[in-house]
């Protein structure tokens, strides 16, 4: 029976990834967010906030994890003017040191049954330069690097990926997307002319942690409607 750990699974694409996840025969799914809102009952969740020092991860984990993502994620679209130190240590914090945090608290369980699958998220502004991401960027260039460095590290054992998506219809993006007017003029950014909706990205981490993808490790898959390429 395979059991999947989705952190941050409450909300956007990781919601997305927990719905399809469900369709699997026997899957087990638990899921680390800071709240439950409405989830499934079949999902096993445990409020917790990776962010906060205190919390005991390793208590939380269950006995096996045959696959594990990682999505929470921060939009901070400002100048770099306007960024102070603050600013980039918060985008660090959650998409970096989180994701250290739970990866390290789940290591030997990912490690124990010989063929588990990581999956990160990272973001087409680490490929593509694009102006008012440098936080963000930054902290999602450091993913990518994890992402190498522990696919190197945890094989043959654990495969390790990263998703770079382009701006995605989820709860997150709805302020950049709160208008027919701001929903046509994101599309139109990119090559394929269309925003994704959070189950397409979601498809892509579901295939990573399936055993179709036992070949795939160390790479930056993008899913950006050819922005981060064309």
């Amino acid at each position: 029976m395979p059991t999947y750990l989705i952190i941050g699974g409450s909300s956007g694409i990781g919601r997305a990834l927990v719905d399809q996840l469900l369709t699997r025969e026997d899957a087990e799914v638990h899921v680390w967010a800071r709240e439950q809102r409405d989830l499934p009952g079949t999902v096993r969740f445990t409020p917790i906030d990776v962010t906060d020092e205190a919390s005991d991860l390793k208590s939380a984990v269950p006995e096996e994890v045959h696959g594990l993502a990682y999505c929470p994620g921060s939009i901070d679209l400002r100048p770099f003017r306007s960024l102070k130190p603050a600013a980039f240590r918060e985008a660090f914090e959650l998409n970096v040191v989180g994701a250290v945090r739970c990866l390290q608290a789940t290591e030997r369980v990912l490690k124990k049954g010989g063929s588990a699958s990581v999956v990160l998220f990272s973001t087409v502004a680490v490929q593509r330069g694009m102006p008012f991401h440098a936080s963000i960027a930054a902290a999602k260039g450091a993913i990518e690097g994890l992402t190498r460095s522990l696919a190197a590290e945890y094989a043959p054992a654990v495969r390790v990926n990263a998703i770079a998506p382009s701006l995605t219809d989820t709860p997150l993006a709805e302020k950049l997307l709160s208008s027919d007017e701001k929903r046509e003029a994101s599309a139109k950014r990119h090559p394929l002319n269309r925003v994704a909706p959070a189950s397409e990205v979601a498809a892509m981490a579901a295939f990573l942690l399936s055993d179709q993808a036992a070949s795939i490790t160390g790479q930056v898959i993008g899913v950006d409607g050819g922005l981060g390429s064309i």
